[in-house]
């Protein structure tokens, strides 16, 4: 679809507070439109959460993310000089069972200070002030109506809210699918042909710090994994922030391996994760005993493919956006939710302008 809706722009709610859904309504809320925000989890944040445990906080979702979008850009600048972020890592590697080389990142990388989620709760924070928005958690929207005065979403209590006259859904296409599927054949399309992948991440704190890995630094804050079952290792306690917390690590899975190991325990995942870390390591090598540990299965983390559209839309006053359907990075998210909420802005006042002009 390629025209965005007529209908009024003044009354919006948006489903799902991760980083899309909370860019698009910050943008709304910037130029004078009501907006509530619903998300099922207890917090915001989505694939940029944090799990926060009594001896550390663990980023399980997004780890860092890129800077390419000259807009982007600019928000990153004013998180930077905020203190919400920080460049990080700086020192990572490429691993595997016959050594430990750095790795040279081409890009700059940044993290949330002094967790991940910070971004996106520092998103979230105009929700709970401004007069005319709204952040409702754990709060799971599971149908919609449509009524004379516009859309009504209804929660797994039963409750309903609005009317609103247009509702942008940011979650992952198999989880609109089913609010969109009986009234927009188009959008429901788009969703089915958008396959998501799984991905399984798990976590350790240690009683230590790790030994020093073979041809490698003391100081490595992240690692490529070469191994069938996981691809990255973070150190939670060197990101800006955390270097009070004990040694924590993210270990984050394949797709391939995630999805046949979709079903798995979670605990089981955890210790198949760490196993294959500590295969990175030589055999004889003394390493921390655990004192925590667990996994998180994501099971829409990134779609299968990429799609060149960034926000999705009909003239009912549906639309979707998120990194669901572009590459599934940070930036993809913010910038899909920005430029969704642009458009219905840019819309609303060229309807406004043509309503203004006098008849001939």
């Amino acid at each position: 679809m390629t025209t965005v809706t007529s209908a009024p722009l003044s009354n919006v709610a948006v489903v799902g507070a991760g980083m899309a859904g909370l860019a698009c309504a910050n943008r709304l809320a910037e130029h004078g439109v009501a907006v509530t925000v619903f998300d099922k989890a207890r917090g915001p944040g989505g694939r940029m959460s944090t799990k926060r445990l009594d001896q550390a906080q663990l980023d399980l979702g997004a780890q860092a993310f890129t800077v390419r979008d000259p807009a982007f850009r600019d928000a990153v600048a004013g998180w930077l000089s905020s203190g919400l972020v920080a460049p990080w890592p700086v020192v990572s590697y490429q691993a595997s069972s016959s050594g430990w080389q750095l790795h040279h990142d081409p890009h700059t990388r940044y993290t949330g200070v002094p967790r991940m989620s910070a971004v996106t709760r520092h998103l979230a924070d105009r929700f709970q002030t401004h007069p005319q928005t709204a952040l409702h958690l754990a709060t799971r929207i599971e149908a919609l109506q449509r009524s004379p005065n516009g859309w009504q979403l209804q929660d797994a209590q039963g409750r309903d809210f609005g009317p609103f006259d247009h509702v942008v859904l940011t979650t992952p296409p198999p989880q609109a699918l089913p609010l969109l599927a009986p009234w927009e054949a188009t959008l429901a399309e788009a969703c089915r042909a958008r396959d998501q992948r799984s991905c399984w991440a798990a976590w350790a704190v240690l009683d230590a710090p790790l030994p020093t890995p073979p041809g490698g630094q003391s100081d490595w804050q992240m690692a490529r994994i070469d191994h069938p079952a996981l691809r990255l290792v973070s150190r939670n306690q060197t990101k800006p922030g955390r270097e009070q917390q004990p040694e924590s690590l993210s270990l984050m899975a394949h797709l391939d391996w995630s999805e046949a190991h979709l079903e798995d325990d979670p605990q089981a995942v955890a210790e198949l994760l760490w196993a294959a870390f500590t295969a990175s390591f030589p055999a004889d090598t003394p390493l921390p005993l655990r004192v925590s540990s667990g996994a998180h299965r994501w099971r829409y983390a990134q779609p299968s493919t990429a799609d060149d559209r960034l926000f999705l839309y009909s003239d009912s006053g549906l639309a979707m956006c998120g990194d669901s359907f572009t590459a599934s990075r940070v930036e993809s998210a913010w910038v899909s939710g920005t430029q969704m909420a642009q458009a219905l802005i840019d819309r609303s006042v060229h309807n406004r302008a043509g309503e203004s002009q006098p008849n001939k």
